[in-house]
C-alpha cells in the first residue's frame, strides 16, 4: 500500500494516489475507496488493477483538511492504509484511515 501526495500551485488541491499492490491484493477481484470525500458511498470511487497486478485511483482531493478513507476489498473486507497520516475510531468498532492535506 502507498499513498502519494501531489500538491497543485495553482489550486488548492491535492492529486493523491492510493495504492495496493502484492498479497493479497493479487488475487481480489475488486477494490475500492470509500472515505468522506466520496460520501463513503460504495462502488463511487473503485481502483483499478493493471496488467502487472497494482490496483491504484488517483484523486483531486481539497487541501487544508483531513479525509478520512477506508478500502473494501471483494465487497467484504475492510481496511486501513498503513502509511495513512494518523488513525481515528469510526465510531464503527473499527478505525478509519486518515490523510492531511
Amino acid at each position: 500500500m502507498s499513498i502519494e501526495k501531489k500538491f497543485l500551485k495553482s489550486k488548492p488541491v491535492c492529486k493523491v494516489k492510493f495504492t495496493l499492490s502484492g498479497e493479497p491484493y493479487n488475487s481480489a477481484s475488486s477494490v475500492i475507496l470509500v472515505g468522506d470525500f466520496n460520501n463513503w458511498q460504495i462502488g463511487e470511487t473503485p481502483l483499478k488493477k493493471s496488467k502487472t497486478g497494482v490496483w491504484s485511483v488517483t484523486l483531486d482531493l481539497e487541501t487544508s483538511k483531513k479525509h478520512q478513507f477506508r478500502y473494501l476489498i471483494d465487497g467484504t473486507k475492510w481496511e486501513n492504509d498503513p502509511e495513512a497520516d494518523q488513525f481515528i475510531p469510526s465510531g464503527l468498532g473499527s478505525e478509519n484511515s486518515v490523510i492531511e492535506l
